[in-house]
């Protein structure tokens, strides 16, 4: 297969570069990296005196040695190390004569070489072990044997180079320069990357992508790795990295995509950006934007951005392309997040869709009522309210900006959204977990089953600081502060409103946060900017953890914990959902709004509102539901959708808050004074529960033991007092039993 080569002009450029980049000891034929290397690391065979490099982490061994301990039934590894065997094919010499003092190698058959063999087969094949066989030595054995340095056999003839089994050998690999041959014998299996077979620039290209992973110290790149890119670069033919597309790439792979060919993607990437340059100047007129090549773009954390991209080539329409292009270049150099601007784009992807299925190919043909039909199109699109919201509202003001900066004068003044064009929010669900849940959650034993000891800080930081997931994921190795007391706390980035905040935290979770530094130094020993560097692809430790891999984690602990809900059905659960749940309790603590609002390092008051919100409504639906009686026994219900629902509500709300008794609760307005005081049990306003049947029973008891003490001593009075007293006890248990009885069989019954 033959690839278009590059115009001439550019190729030339790039080698001029190449040759002004690509360091010595970077330029060579065979690259073999220092023992130390962190990038090109590979574990060597655990067996002892072996230079092969270990084929797996999982037992250390390398191929050889890892065939010959699967032959022995997998003993112990402790075993199989202590006697390891022989060395492996390839640092030995080959098995010579059985004749004593013969070097020849020994053929397939007897046991002898070729010259005992010839000589025994004229004797007649008698019996080797009384056979006497000739002294075939050569005249100068020490110049007679194989050339290659680790056998010490016999060459057939003085005219050969190499013993019987390594010519043959030698032969079958289509006789290659000897040289060549023995430095490859000698190579095989050990952590070299070799480069000879390429082409000169193609050489010089891998070169400078060793360069660039060695110089970037984020992603490894084991010789056995590379090595499968480099004989994929040779079976093509092709004379640059750059004569193929990043899609073509791909198609090439196809389905086999690995490793390998992301050193080609990364290497195909740092070429082009040393022959063409990095920039606004250069990536502006691409159709794939590569944010990691933008000067000044950053993860919402400050750190410099992944390798992420926009990708303008689903925009069909070149006008709109050129419009977005503009408009999403001037939101990130104004600081939006990069996911905001991929928001943007997605919606103009969406727009442009729509506008080639009603054939409209101009934006002045955008007018209103063509983008009411484009509202009906969003709603009828798959996906949750917000994505569609985004879209409307992103598009909307896309066309603010266009005639706010004078971009298209030709944008009908019509095209426009307005307030009410959207569906209203739904009303945002309780998103809190359940107790029964966080108690599984939050328990020592499944908290200590973890398999990383950095994921269970995490869900630590996320369930007692009620931290976003982004915010923990990006805090600094060093986020601890301390007051002037020596209280505790975690500084850290508030990743939705860009800005640094801090939430107290206890002993438990400061010795925690320690014992993290402390491994990520023990593996990182240089240090870190973050706390929870990534474990894989992170030779500097500079990358952060990201989110997917913490969600997966969290998935399989779930699993593992075995962590079910009232129903015993398995939790799914998000990250966020911690975040509701720390706001809810303490709201429920009675931890003022205020000091809420600071915890969470929310803006204003509106959002911190809303879990106050969630949690009154919680503790009205279970009063609805349970059973409620007055002094009389009557049953006492809440209208809701009556008139006075809400100030119903409001008003017993209230007297649980600050007028709860032992044994109910206190149905008076807050505007009267009690004339009943301390006769609750005969005030006709009185009100209470069944979580109060313990209470009201034990009261029953001492009241029946007042009324018979007073009738003993003749206090007529206070019998009959009290006689009242137990009357309203009696209807008031029985009621709420009966309710209860009820509640029960119809719980079952569902």
């Amino acid at each position: 297969m033959t690839f278009p080569a590059e115009k001439a002009p550019g190729r030339t450029r790039l080698l001029e570069r190449l040759m002004a980049v690509v360091r010595p000891e970077f330029r060579t034929e065979i690259y073999i990296p220092a023992p130390d290397d962190p990038v090109f690391a590979a574990d060597e065979c655990a067996v002892a005196n072996c230079d092969r490099t270990a084929a797996s982490k999982r037992r250390g061994l390398c191929n050889a040695h890892a065939i010959r301990f699967r032959k022995q039934g997998c003993p112990p590894m402790a075993d199989f190390l202590a006697d390891p065997g022989l060395p492996v094919r390839g640092r030995r010499s080959l098995v010579a004569c059985v004749v004593s003092g013969c070097r020849y190698g020994r053929g397939a058959k007897n046991g002898l070489c070729a010259k005992h063999r010839d000589r025994w087969s004229r004797a007649g094949q008698p019996d080797q072990a009384s056979w006497e066989a000739p002294d075939l030595a050569p005249g100068d054995s020490a110049t007679c044997e194989c050339r290659l340095p680790f056998c010490d056999l016999w060459v057939a003839n003085p005219t050969k180079l190499f013993c019987a089994g390594h010519d043959d050998r030698w032969h079958r690999h289509g006789r290659p320069d000897p040289d060549r041959f023995i430095a490859d014998c000698e190579l095989v299996g050990t952590a070299i990357i070799d480069l000879r077979d390429l082409a000169p620039q193609l050489r010089l290209e891998i070169q400078y992508a060793l360069q660039c992973r060695h110089d970037a110290r984020s992603r490894t790149a084991a010789p056995r790795l590379v090595m499968p890119a480099v004989r994929r670069v040779t079976a093509l033919g092709i004379t640059s990295l750059l004569d193929l597309s990043e899609q073509q790439w791909r198609r090439q792979v196809g389905a086999q995509a690995d490793e390998s060919l992301l050193f080609l993607l990364d290497a195909r990437d740092a070429l082009e950006a040393l022959r063409d340059g990095i920039g606004w100047e250069i990536e502006y007129p691409r159709d794939v934007w590569r944010l990691d090549k933008l000067p000044g773009i950053t993860t919402p954390a400050g750190r410099p951005c992944p390798r992420a991209r926009l990708r303008f080539d689903r925009i069909t329409q070149p006008w709109l392309r050129e419009l977005a292009k503009r408009w999403t270049r001037l939101r990130l150099t104004s600081g939006l997040s990069i996911g905001a601007a991929r928001a943007g784009v997605d919606a103009l992807i969406c727009f442009g869709g729509f506008l080639t299925f009603v054939g409209i190919d101009a934006l002045a043909h955008v007018d209103r009522p063509l983008l009411e039909r484009y509202l009906a199109h969003v709603m009828s699109q798959p996906g949750g309210h917000g994505m569609k919201k985004t879209r409307i509202g992103s598009l909307n003001l896309f066309f603010q900006n266009i005639r706010q900066y004078g971009w298209e004068h030709t944008l009908p003044g019509t095209a426009a959204f307005y307030v009410g064009d959207v569906p209203p929010v739904p009303e945002q669900v309780d998103r809190r977990l359940a107790e029964y849940v966080m108690t599984q959650v939050e328990s020592p034993g499944n908290l200590d089953r973890w398999p990383d000891a950095a994921g269970r800080l995490v869900t630590l930081i996320l369930t007692r600081c009620g931290l976003r997931i982004s915010s923990a994921l990006a805090l600094d190795f060093d986020c601890l502060l301390y007051d002037g007391q020596g209280a505790p706390y975690l500084r850290y980035f508030n990743t939705k409103m860009r800005r640094e905040a801090a939430v107290p935290i206890d002993e438990e979770l400061e010795a925690a946060v320690r014992d993290q530094q402390r491994r990520v130094l023990d593996r990182w020993p240089d240090g870190t900017p973050c706390l929870f560097p990534r474990q894989r692809a992170n030779v500097s430790g500079n990358l952060p953890l990201a989110d997917g891999t913490y969600r997966r984690m969290l998935g399989r602990w779930l699993a593992t914990c075995e962590v079910r809900d009232e129903h015993g059905r398995p939790v799914h659960l998000t990250p966020h959902q911690w975040r509701h749940t720390f706001a809810c309790r303490l709201i429920n603590r009675d931890v003022p709004q205020e000091v809420v609002r600071v915890l969470l390092d929310h803006d204003s008051h509106r959002m911190t509102s809303h879990y106050a919100k969630i949690t009154d409504q919680t503790v009205r639906r279970h009063w609805e539901q349970a059973t409620r009686v007055n002094i009389k026994g009557e049953r006492v219900a809440l209208d809701p959708d009556g008139p006075l629902g809400q100030a119903q509500w409001a008003k017993t709300r209230y007297g649980i808050a600050t007028q709860t008794l032992p044994n109910g609760y206190c149905g008076l307005p807050v505007q009267k004074t009690c004339p009943h005081a301390n006769a609750c049990l005969t005030c006709p306003v009185f009100l209470t529960g069944p979580e109060f049947l313990p209470e009201l029973r034990e009261q029953r008891t001492r009241t029946l033991t007042l009324i018979d003490n007073a009738k003993s001593c003749g206090h007529t009075r206070v019998a009959e007092m009290n006689q009242q007293v137990t009357d309203n006890l009696d209807r008031m248990i029985s009621e709420l039993e009966d309710g209860q009885n009820e509640h029960e069989e119809t719980a079952d019954a569902g």
